[in-house]
């Protein structure tokens, strides 16, 4: 017997086990040609078909921003003891079968008309060398001109097309978002005149209520009534018009330009919202006058205009003017003179 037919041997454990001789390579199967590959005439019906896919998927496409626009919005469709919104049927049912459209379709082209002959390579290390480089974009190049996307005017025109109205209900939809702002992040309900509270207590704050070195997070007087008219807008007044009052002794400030009026006896008050991401503010260090935002750590000196000394925040906290009433009550002279929260909302 030829001993090279012999089982070979290795030692597992305490004892040996055979290994089997490894399985032959067994090749690349003999290509079959598809009748696409031999009918020009079935090709040219395939590319019509795929075709047709993504054309019809750009007009769901575009039916879905008509749907959007020419249904109701609180319509409903009923089957048997099922309700639903007719709006946001008919939105899911285009837009479904449109991308459905495009991913068949695609299925189709390479199935039936992309070249499918079977390649093998052997492996190689993950760093390429300049001619292996070279060689994969020339594959490339060769799967581009094999796929047929260069040939077929058809085929291409309709998926650009299809992909291209496929962005249009992205867009349309944007308008779910909420209703446009306008000029409301430009202004808070601070006005001339109103006074500055504490945000816990309500109660009206006076300069001899704060000592040097005290910071309080504060809310403008008429934001109480808000909150028993509506909900929403009562939030969304407290989010713009939430500050922060501190006092620091006035040799230790530095004053920007046309603000000398604007604090009094070293109470200076700024939007307690960072002007990064939004984020509340109000971990203050007396000794560096120094408020630190807990989010990202964009951190302000507050004795020097609350200018941005580090961090991701790009402008200062916004100020707001103060004064001091008849009674004695801290007031604002005016609302914010520049918009409060993230820089983006800042529109010069």
């Amino acid at each position: 017997m030829n001993d090279d037919k012999l089982p070979v041997k290795a030692e597992e454990g305490h004892g040996a086990v055979e290994v089997a001789e490894p399985i032959a390579d067994p090749g690349i199967e003999p290509h079959e040609y598809r009748i696409t590959d031999i009918d020009p005439k079935a090709a040219d019906r395939v590319e019509r078909q795929v075709a047709a896919m993504f054309g019809l998927a750009g007009l769901l496409a575009l039916g879905s921003c008509v749907a959007y626009f020419a249904i109701p919005r609180y319509a409903e469709l009923a089957f048997g003891p099922l309700t639903g919104n007719a709006n946001n049927l008919v939105l899911g049912l285009c837009l479904g079968l449109a991308l459905f459209l495009i991913g068949a379709g695609a299925i189709q082209w390479a199935k039936k008309l992309m070249v499918d002959e079977e390649i093998s390579e052997e492996r190689h290390d993950a760093h390429s060398t300049t001619a292996q480089k070279a060689e994969i974009t020339e594959a490339f190049n060769q799967g581009v001109e094999e796929s047929g996307f260069t040939r077929r005017k058809l085929i291409r025109r309709s998926l650009l097309g299809a992909m291209g109205l496929l962005g249009l209900p992205a867009i349309v939809l944007l308008r779910d978002l909420g209703p446009l702002p306008g000029r409301k992040l430009y202004s808070t309900i601070w006005a001339q005149g109103i006074r500055v509270v504490n945000d816990v207590t309500l109660r009206p704050i006076k300069p001899s209520d704060l000592v040097v070195g005290q910071l309080v997070n504060a809310a403008p007087a008429n934001l109480a009534p808000l909150q028993e008219e509506s909900g929403v807008e009562y939030q969304n007044a407290k989010a713009k018009a939430a500050v922060i009052v501190v006092r620091i002794k006035p040799s230790e400030i530095r004053t920007p330009a046309g603000r000398e009026n604007w604090g009094i006896d070293g109470i200076l008050c700024y939007s307690k919202i960072c002007t990064h991401v939004g984020c509340p503010i109000s971990l203050y260090e007396q000794t560096t006058h120094h408020v630190l935002c807990p989010c990202h750590q964009s951190t302000f000196d507050l004795a020097d205009g609350a200018k941005v000394v580090f961090g991701p925040a790009a402008r200062p906290l916004p100020q707001l003017p103060l004064a001091v009433d008849s009674e004695g009550y801290l007031i604002a002279q005016s609302d914010f003179t520049e918009p409060v929260g993230p820089s983006f909302f800042e529109r010069g």
